[in-house]
């Protein structure tokens, strides 16, 4: 099985650029921050609407720029 993840360090480096908090940035994306908050650091995997929301709201239309696939250890 395989699962997509969230490159953190895009994510990190948009904010730190445009001075947002992840708070912030988890409001405007109109999630719970505590959901992006999982996301960021690796222990939920974004389902394919929300991997949508993520690259509009960070302005990124290349997915292998934002996200990795990885096989899933059972």
């Amino acid at each position: 099985m395989k699962r997509t993840r969230l490159r953190a360090d895009v994510v990190w480096e948009y904010l730190t650029r445009h001075n947002l908090s992840q708070n912030a940035f988890a409001r405007r994306l109109d999630i719970d921050p505590g959901y992006l908050s999982q996301m960021v650091n690796g222990r939920r995997c974004p389902s394919p609407s929300m991997r949508a929301r993520l690259m509009a709201g960070l302005g990124i239309t290349d997915f292998d720029e934002l996200f990795f696939i990885e096989e899933a250890v059972a």
